[in-house]
């Protein structure tokens, strides 16, 4: 296992991290992948007061003997943005008591997904009033923040100064974040990339066509070296429902130098296919379509279509596009037929897409049951 400096916290992070959302079914299945991440190396566990009873399911684990040797394993816990300090106050005690622990190495600020949630952090007598003295105390060592939001709001929330860390997502096949990583880069701030192998296109299980074009690499692999070869990311969050979801994911734990010859040659080999199946009906993913007067995210629902018929995701496709108009703040834009061909898009279109007709393909092929996050 490598480990690297998150930013100005000055930890030094394992390249993965134990992502709790995923370990919901009892505390013995939680303390055994625990037990297992921290035999493989990992030193950070991240957790959160809404992923179900993940922060319980810890404490139980500590309560229960897991050899834990505090000074060596960072623990961080996520709380949303509050509108009042009292409220921020009350859940940081709340996530300490269930957790069995006197501080927590890392709080961040969970779910800064709206302009909203930004000025609530940013406002005087707010959540982070609570924040700063659970720091001046001695409860909470540092603060970050964690999103879902656009990349202006990212950027603006890094441009607070308010921060020490962000957990954002980042993956080869959505590179989008990409200017906001080097933000915080240059704000010294750590860099924790949020769910690489499910969000970043569901990598566990992965279609043959998409295997096939990675070989000899796993798409999972490939993903995880594309990530680790960047040494402005300080970590990866692998979110195991069990122990021996831990083993493949860690075993290029030890491999984060530069990207080798085949392994660029291996993503060029996919971004050429892509173009060739695409053709003329790619999107480039440049934002310019935006906004969308019916409020249809339009890139990020091209970027599905992009992948489902290039690569055969189509299962990633409907996953995704399937949380459109279900998962809130977390997920925001309505479905693609929701299109009224008013025309808004077309004149800004740098490559003179068919818009209204590749939205309403795109809905033709990923409809179906709609999804919802994990935890409400």
């Amino acid at each position: 296992m490598q480990y690297r400096r998150f930013g100005k916290t000055n930890l030094r992070l394992s390249v993965f991290s134990l992502g709790t959302m995923r370990y919901l079914a009892d505390v013995a299945t939680a303390q055994q992948t625990i037990a297992k991440a921290l035999e493989l190396g990992i030193n950070h566990i991240e957790t959160a007061r809404g992923y179900g009873k993940s922060e319980e399911y810890l404490g139980a684990a500590i309560a229960n003997g897991l050899s834990l040797q505090r000074s060596q394993v960072h623990i961080t816990s996520k709380i949303p943005p509050t509108a009042d300090a009292d409220s921020m106050r009350r859940c940081i005690d709340e996530s300490l008591t269930r957790l069995n622990i006197d501080y927590l190495d890392c709080l961040g600020i969970h779910g800064l997904n709206t302009w909203e949630h930004l000025e609530m952090v940013q406002a005087k007598d707010g959540c982070m009033q609570a924040v700063t003295e659970a720091i001046a105390d001695g409860r909470v060592r540092h603060v970050g923040f964690s999103t879902h939001g656009s990349l202006e709001l990212i950027q603006a929330a890094i441009n607070t100064d308010l921060f020490a860390f962000v957990n954002l997502h980042y993956y080869y096949f959505w590179q989008r974040n990409a200017p906001a990583i080097q933000l915080a880069i240059e704000k010294d701030m750590g860099v924790f990339i949020i769910s690489p192998a499910d969000k970043g296109g569901k990598l566990y299980t992965p279609p043959q066509t998409l295997k096939d074009l990675c070989q000899p690499f796993s798409p999972l692999e490939l993903n995880y070296r594309f990530l680790l070869s960047d040494k402005r990311i300080t970590t990866l969050s692998v979110g195991a429902a069990n122990p021996e979801e831990l083993i493949e994911p860690l075993q290029v734990a030890d491999n984060d130098g530069e990207l080798t010859s085949t392994e660029i040659l291996t993503l060029q080999q996919l971004e050429n296919h892509q173009q060739q199946v695409l053709g003329t009906e790619k999107c480039s993913q440049c934002y310019a379509c935006l906004p969308c007067p019916e409020n249809i995210n339009i890139p990020e629902v091209l970027r599905l279509r992009n992948l489902a018929v290039a690569y055969e995701m189509k299962d990633y496709g409907q996953y995704r596009y399937g949380m459109f108009e279900n998962a809130g703040h977390w997920f925001p834009g309505m479905k693609a037929n929701r299109c009224t061909e008013c025309g808004d898009c077309l004149p800004r279109c740098p490559e003179k897409l068919d818009i209204p007709n590749l939205l309403a393909d795109t809905h033709e092929q990923l409809k179906g049951k709609s999804g919802r996050r994990l935890w409400g």
